[in-house]
């Protein structure tokens, strides 16, 4: 079945295509049709090339030549590994589930069938994404995958904030991507091909071609490599969201709540840790890019819990734990912890489209993502409270839901690295994590409600809530796909053939610390958010600027406005002063005086020939004068 891996993103094309053609006047329940269907038959075709792999393991790339340059040949085409087989399968699926909710979601939009498209084309471009086999080919779809979201972001194009957060998340993105496309290059140069396979052995020989653009560049190999990886992994800051390119993905909320799942769940955050992961070998080559992939990670896992303590837009908290979450994964890739990192993509994945479709579900209800205008959901929305519940579980790291094996990992491959220092910031962020979850929820499913009392909240209906009920289930159980009472399976078929990283076996120290850390965060937003004993408002009064900064968002936007945006616009300003009365006005100068000098010659030319022989006159009588004058004869 691997040599029918194709079909996994070309059903969502051809969706994409059918859904174009049908255009807005199809129906919403034909659309939804086509598009789940699409993403069905990806899910089904996925599961069953992953089943081949676990059988016969890794079989090569399916590459066919598109063009030759001289002696180089591009090659296009795809291949399933132990990695991206488990990512086909977990996109796939959590596509299906976010196609099936958005048909409640989004009833009664009137760009229904537009949505269908852009989500079916954001599939196509992840899939395809995650199943090439070069890096030229994943350029391409990474540009895709940026467009799309773009699309998706200001979905709502008639927001001024909608239009603005698209803007920002596209700009923004693209910095990264300028890095991934200069280290793309370099990587060429170094060692003549795009491929991974090809890369891999020539950065393990670290060969001549290398050596000879390293001189050129005042480099050695492995020096060039670490830029490289570097570059590389400035690609993926920028899509993954991590700090300082992490301000476009709370912005991205503006969007449909359908899409803030699948941009943060199995999509296009995703892609970035998957980049670094896919390439792993170039940067287990240098322990310098390492280094610099676990302090960035570590740092945003910290930075971003500790932004999400304060923020009141359910959405947005979800969106900071996102950012928190892939630091995380930078963090275990950072410190060669390579199976937890991918083990934690993948039940992020699950539990945080829960959590997203969760909140839209609550949103749907109440017309509000403010937590201070909800409370009391718990008797009026008893499936979205307990799924999302779940969710919360999961994201806290509390046994046995999925997110305490694969968070525990991260931490034991910490602590174990001897990085102590970003070790204790993960455990920190482990708190902060529990603690602003369930003050969401909390604040959101119990109490009183305290929203519009115009407003009569009532639970969703079942194509809403079977999605929850689906990612509830998988958030509970596919923890134990690598538990190590079970023999770790998933790492031993992640790894296949070729181990990559460093092997950190389970430590019970460091899960108790885990979940006892998670426990006290929850108990300590029970005691302020459900059974208020603690004043919140005081505790916020007491903690003064470091309340305000996290609200504040550590005023990271300000900076930017201040530092990048204002001089930019003020150079913008210059050059338009320069263009419009400088450039165009020695254009325009040239333009007048050519008109003005014209006037003289539009009363001459009026057709009379009396006029005519006048002027003729005047000139010849003009020319005999200047001859006189000129021979001395006047």
């Amino acid at each position: 079945m691997v040599a029918y891996a194709w079909l996994v993103p070309f059903f969502p094309f051809v969706a994409y295509l059918l859904l174009l053609i049908l255009g807005r006047r199809a129906q919403e329940g034909v659309v939804a049709a086509i598009g789940v269907a699409a993403a069905v038959a990806s899910f089904v075709v996925s599961l069953l090339a992953m089943g081949d792999v676990v059988a016969n393991g890794f079989k090569g790339a399916y590459s066919f030549r598109w063009l030759t340059l001289g002696d180089t040949q591009l090659t296009v085409g795809f291949e399933v590994t132990q990695l991206n087989a488990i990512m086909l399968v977990v996109v796939s699926f959590v596509s299906t589930l976010v196609l099936l909710f958005s048909k409640g979601y989004m009833h009664g939009d009137s760009r229904f069938s537009v949505f269908y498209q852009y989500l079916s084309l954001f599939i196509f471009s992840m899939l395809g994404l995650v199943i090439s086999p070069n890096l030229l080919q994943l350029y391409i779809f990474w540009e895709l995958v940026g467009l799309c979201s773009y699309l998706l972001v200001g979905f709502w194009y008639f927001k001024p904030e909608a239009a603005a957060a698209a803007k920002k998340s596209f700009v923004v993105t693209r910095i990264g991507d300028v890095g991934l496309f200069i280290g793309i290059i370099l990587l060429y140069l170094a060692t003549g091909s795009f491929e991974y396979q090809a890369i891999f052995e020539f950065v393990k020989a670290a060969g001549g071609q290398a050596a000879t653009i390293g001189t050129a560049f005042g480099l050695d190999p492995m020096t060039l490599f670490t830029l490289i990886a570097i570059l590389i992994f400035i690609g993926a800051v920028g899509k993954s969201a991590q700090f300082p390119l992490h301000v476009w993905l709370p912005d991205a909320m503006e969007g449909p709540t359908p899409v803030s799942a699948l941009i943060h769940a199995a999509t296009m955050v995703a892609a970035g840790v998957y980049l670094v992961a896919r390439t792993f070998p170039l940067f287990e080559a240098s322990p310098t890019a390492l280094m610099v992939v676990a302090g960035i990670g570590g740092f945003t896992a910290i930075f971003a819990a500790a932004i999400g303590l304060t923020q009141n837009d359910i959405k947005r908290v979800i969106a900071y734990s996102t950012i928190s979450q892939l630091g995380y994964m930078m963090l275990a890739l950072g410190v060669s912890a390579y199976v937890a990192s991918v083990f934690h993509l993948m039940t992020h994945a699950f539990f945080k489209a829960l959590l997203f479709l969760a909140a839209g579900s609550v949103i749907h209800a109440v017309h509000t993502q403010d937590i201070r205008e909800m409370g009391g959901l718990w008797k009026k929305m008893p499936v979205t409270t307990w799924t999302f519940l779940f969710g919360a579980l999961a994201l806290s790291g509390i046994p046995p839901f999925a997110g305490f094996w694969s968070k525990d990992e991260i931490l034991t491959a910490a602590f174990a690295s001897g990085n102590t220092f970003l070790a204790i910031l993960a455990t920190a962020a482990a708190f902060f994590t529990a603690f602003y979850i369930f003050r969401v929820f909390f604040l959101t499913f119990t109490g009183e409600y305290r929203g519009d009392p115009s407003v009569h909240p009532h639970e969703s209906g079942p194509v809403m809530t079977i999605p929850l009920v689906l990612l509830a289930i998988m958030s509970a159980v596919i923890g134990f796909a690598n538990a190590p009472f079970l023999g770790s399976p998933f790492e031993h078929f992640l790894q296949g053939q070729r181990a990559l990283g460093a092997h950190y076996p389970f430590e019970f120290t460091t899960a108790v610390v885990s979940v006892l850390v998670g426990a006290a965060g929850i108990f300590l937003a029970y005691l302020m958010y459900g059974k208020r004993t603690v004043d919140a408002g005081q505790v916020a009064r007491a903690s003064g600027p470091l309340y305000t900064l996290s609200f504040r968002k550590f005023f990271i936007d300000e900076i930017y406005h201040v530092i990048i945006v204002t001089p930019f616009v003020w150079i913008g300003k210059i050059l338009n002063f320069i263009d419009r009365w400088i450039v165009d006005g020695l254009v325009e100068l040239v333009g007048h005086t050519t008109y003005a000098s014209s006037l003289g010659l539009k009363y001459g030319q009026n057709g009379q020939i009396q006029t005519y022989g006048l002027l003729t006159s005047i000139g010849v009588l003009a020319l005999v004068a200047v001859s006189l004058y000129l021979g001395g004869a006047i």
